[in-house]
């Protein structure tokens, strides 16, 4: 929430967009305060844009909003899960307004060396395993999910490539909020305004 306050001070009145919320923090905090916040999970074998289970169902690699819907998308540790981030910054920056911004947070593992891709789709849909798979929690699978990506500081760099978004990291270092830990950058992805 410390970088949605400073980078995005006018969020009460802001159209939010956040893919798969953590049901606590910034997640509730933005539900009750912000009336333009919309919440969405991506559910598998369920139509895209379609209300399941009282949560719409939205695939980042293919939204079915219109352009310049949003001035925030929001992603908490999703990144590394998508099998086609290419696809889904583009998409972030098709819906965002100019000015718009993606604020998200995903484990840097590889620090500065390259990302690593973990898994990827074959063209039949099945998944081929790069390495030995890894999953993360998931509150709605207790399978888990995959992790496709050890993504590392050349993030910034592939954003800019794919979806012409600047990106700015935040490393969060910040005792006086409680917060010390090895994964705790934030990035900040910006639409220009022209």
């Amino acid at each position: 929430m410390l970088c949605i306050e400073r980078f995005c001070p006018t969020w009460r009145s802001a159209a939010i967009h956040e893919s798969s919320p953590i049901g606590r923090g910034a997640s509730l905090k933005l539900m009750k305060h912000a009336p333009g916040y919309l919440a969405t999970q991506y559910f598998p074998g369920v139509k895209t844009g379609s209300i399941h289970h009282s949560v719409r169902c939205e695939n980042l690699e293919r939204l079915t909003f219109a352009d310049a819907s949003f001035d925030l998308h929001l992603t908490q540790d999703v990144m590394e899960h998508v099998f086609d981030p290419a696809a889904v910054f583009r998409e972030i920056a098709r819906t965002l307004r100019p000015g718009g911004m993606h604020i998200f947070t995903v484990p840097l593992v590889m620090k500065d060396l390259p990302t690593e891709l973990c898994a990827r789709r074959r063209p039949d849909g099945t998944i081929e395993h790069l390495r030995r798979p890894e999953y993360h929690g998931n509150p709605l699978s207790n399978d888990g999910a995959l992790v496709t990506r050890n993504w590392g500081y050349d993030i910034c760099e592939f954003i800019l490539r794919e979806s012409g978004l600047f990106t700015t990291m935040v490393h969060l270092d910040d005792l006086a909020h409680g917060i010390r830990a090895e994964y705790i950058d934030v990035l900040v992805s910006r639409k220009p305004r022209a």
